[in-house]
């Protein structure tokens, strides 16, 4: 199979061993051998904003990890209400082998490259390579940790913790991603709506907005623009989130 090519022009074919999240995703134990694989056997595929990537239940043709872009997961009520129940960042990985469907739609929140694999060539490989096999089952272990994170949040603690706990998640992520060191400010881009994020984490579109006003005349942040987050102390924010201020 080739690689496919139609990626913009912001997000550029790469080899494995030239990916951002090389080494954050489920291959980043493989070698250059099992790297040479893959590469051979990717495709990827881009989708716009508020674009369904998975209906939930549909058959699942494609197993895939986030490069770009964030995603979200919603789960809609037989009445019509949806409610966003997770969000996917790059490295991030979208579907379980084994299973034929998601239990959740998947949705781009902004625009979003994917790096897929057919399921049952997927499959397969996981049999080959004890290392893609450790690598997800330690991402899966993650989203758990995340899953249990989040129903604290949303059961326990206060609409300021809440969008602090939000924030906090973001930037550490960041730093994972960009090696940012802990003491240094850090600036993030919002990947959701005002309207999404208070979806997100269980609260009304004004009291999100209030909290964020309150947080910035508290200097706990600044809002450089509409979807722009910066935070100047980050010791300051994971406090207002009630959670260790180690990263």
């Amino acid at each position: 199979m080739s690689t496919a090519t139609a990626l913009s022009k912001t997000n550029p074919p790469v080899t494995c061993g030239e990916c951002p999240i090389r080494h954050r995703a489920v291959c980043s134990g493989c070698d250059q051998d099992e790297l040479a694989v893959l590469d051979g056997l990717k495709s990827y595929k881009t989708y716009a904003k508020g674009e369904t990537i998975i209906w939930a239940e549909n058959a699942l043709t494609h197993l895939s990890t986030v490069v770009t872009g964030v995603a979200s997961l919603n789960r809609t009520l037989e009445d019509g209400r949806c409610q966003i129940v997770g969000v996917l960042l790059p490295s991030d990985f979208i579907g379980r082998p084994g299973r034929s469907a998601v239990a959740h739609d998947v949705v781009a929140a902004t625009e979003v490259t994917l790096c897929r694999f057919e399921k049952k060539i997927f499959e397969g490989l996981l049999a080959k390579s004890p290392a893609i096999m450790a690598r997800l089952l330690s991402k899966t272990s993650d989203d758990l940790d995340a899953a249990r994170d989040w129903m604290l949040l949303l059961g326990r603690k206060s609409a300021r913790e809440k969008v602090a706990g939000f924030l906090s998640m973001l930037v550490r992520r960041a730093i994972q991603q960009n090696g940012m060191p802990a003491e240094d400010g850090a600036t993030i881009a919002l990947p959701l709506s005002r309207s999404d994020l208070a979806n997100y984490i269980g609260l009304t579109l004004e009291t999100t907005s209030r909290q964020f006003s309150q947080l910035k005349r508290d200097g706990v942040i600044t809002l450089p623009s509409q979807r722009d987050v910066h935070i100047p102390n980050l010791a300051n924010l994971f406090k207002e989130a009630a959670e260790p201020d180690r990263v």
